[in-house]
């Protein structure tokens, strides 16, 4: 009689080989990714120069951040390598891989040999890896075997030197970033190409951002006024536009505010410009015009810029913002919406001035003075502390006025007391100050040494509503005026035969993913 016999059952362990070869996989494909991705930018470039196209250069100037996040040794030196092949650029390649740990493995991950055999135990047969490591090496030779350009245009030079500038600043490799920047300034002047203008914008700026950083900023500034005059007798309306923001951006650093106005009277802002240089503009400018005393169009301006920076992004950028929006809030006699302070993104940034908010908002200046000296190194390094100095008058008056409120007669030591003023002469000079500004309706009686309070016929008077809705409208109007010009239209599309669905339906994706990257705004510019 036969016995059936079953066997027994097997379970296959993966090893700890198998494991470190599939991260060195997932390794290279990411740096692969990246790679291609940058393939792909110098595609754009290229398609961008033939079409005479600047939306396909400014698509590559927004994937600049994306990129900048996966950028490490091995990306670069592949770039370079496949790039400079030719004699004329060798001596740029062996400037640009001076930047670059030709030795240092892949930054993604520990565990990144060059080799697939490094990645074998010399301990185990090669037989038990040995798909994966066909995968590998599949994967890296097709790589390779990819044709590369003959010639290298000077866009995609320049690309490349911005790519390995952004590098060195994140690794801070500050004196070799000099030296790069200085360089890639002299490609830029040398050339007279409209096509090198949306990527020489973006030198302009991490140029301005190398010397910031060495604390050498007011060295460049007869250069940028230079390149600001061309940019302006070429029609360069996005290299105009970065290049007044840095040199407003260096006058505050300095507090220069006097060159900033001048500077802001004698050139117009390119209407053109992307939203980011935009909201760049409208801080600065609302800055200069706080400090110049003019605190209702400097809080239009600071408004504008929060509306136009990016939604989800730039949120230092958002932070530093709304600190001067509600500061120059508090010195109008506004208090800013308790909401602001609640969003999550500016809660924890914004807890000093919300503390000075209370104080204001109390007439308490006690508080006020304990909130100044608490945050006073902090507001300092903000730049706000100029402004929030001048609001020891607004917490006076607020205080004036709270007592008014309450008393319908005091006397004037009592009212010194409770402001903690010197003297009860001090208080009179405030109280009369306050009676001709409007703030209270009083009366002082000098002999007697107290002030007598006037009743109020219409508490609830405001401002003339056609004034606000003259405002309101106005904005929609300008707004509106904005997006018509910002619409594109393709040239000559009349003229052109149908398109078959399939073209429609390349055309919607490339639409859709231009769509997504213009909804995605990089905040790299907001340091």
């Amino acid at each position: 009689m036969k016995v059936d016999e079953k066997k027994p059952e097997t379970t296959t362990v993966p090893s700890k080989d198998s494991k470190e070869t599939k991260e060195v996989k997932e390794t290279k494909d990411a740096d692969t990714l990246t790679f291609d991705d940058i393939k792909e930018n110098v595609k754009s470039i290229e398609k961008g120069i033939q079409q005479k196209e600047n939306r396909f250069l400014i698509r590559v100037m927004r994937t600049i951040f994306s990129t900048r996040k996966r950028l490490n040794d091995q990306v670069l030196k592949r770039v370079l390598n496949y790039y400079y092949i030719t004699q004329s650029v060798q001596n740029d390649k062996e400037f640009l891989m001076s930047f670059i740990d030709v030795n240092a493995p892949s930054t993604q991950s520990t565990v990144a040999p060059m080799e697939t055999d490094d990645a074998v135990p010399k301990s185990e047969p090669v037989t038990q890896v040995a798909t994966p490591v066909q995968s590998v090496t599949t994967t890296t030779t097709t790589a390779t075997k990819t044709k590369s350009p003959a010639i290298l245009l000077p866009e995609v030079d320049l690309y490349i030197h911005l790519l390995v500038l952004i590098f060195a600043i994140d690794r801070q490799k500050n004196k070799q970033a000099i030296d790069l920047a200085e360089k890639m300034m002299e490609k830029i002047t040398s050339q007279n190409r409209r096509t090198l203008d949306f990527i020489a914008a973006r030198c302009y700026f991490f140029y301005t951002r190398i010397y910031e950083i060495a604390g050498k900023l007011d060295q460049i500034r007869y250069f940028l006024h230079s390149r600001l005059r061309t940019a302006v007798l070429r029609n360069d309306y996005e290299g105009t536009a970065v290049l007044i923001n840095c040199l407003l951006r260096s006058y505050l650093e300095f507090n220069l505010y006097d060159q900033a106005t001048k500077l802001v009277s004698k050139v117009t802002f390119p209407t053109q410009a992307s939203n980011n240089e935009w909201a760049r503009y409208l801080f600065y400018y609302g800055r200069i015009k706080a400090m110049q005393l003019e605190y209702t169009e400097a809080h239009k301006h600071l408004i504008q810029a929060l509306r136009k920076a990016p939604q989800h992004e730039a949120v230092g950028f958002k932070q530093i913002v709304q600190k001067f929006a509600i500061v120059v809030e508090l010195l109008l006699g506004e208090i800013p919406d308790k909401a602001v302070f609640r969003n999550p993104q500016l809660k924890k940034a914004l807890q000093p001035y919300f503390q000075l908010t209370q104080a204001v908002r109390a007439g308490n200046l006690a508080r006020f003075n304990q909130v100044l000296e608490k945050f006073g190194e902090k507001f300092m390094k903000e730049d706000t502390w100029t402004l929030i100095i001048r609001l020891r008058h607004n917490v006076i008056k607020t205080g004036v006025k709270m007592i008014s409120l309450s008393y319908s007669k005091i006397s004037l030591d009592n009212i010194a007391q409770k402001l903690q003023l010197d003297s009860a002469v001090d208080a009179e000079f405030i109280v009369a100050k306050a009676i001709r500004d409007g703030v209270i309706e009083a009366h002082i009686d000098h002999e007697g040494g107290f002030v007598q309070t006037k009743d109020l016929t219409d508490v609830y008077s405001t401002l003339d509503p056609m004034k606000v809705f003259h405002q309101r409208i106005k904005f929609c109007l300008e707004l509106r005026n904005q997006s018509v010009k910002a619409m594109r239209f393709p040239p000559k599309k009349y003229s052109e035969e149908l398109e078959t669905a399939e073209e429609r339906r390349a055309r919607e994706e490339e639409e859709m993913e231009y769509a997504k990257e213009m909804a995605d705004e990089d905040d790299e510019g907001f340091p």
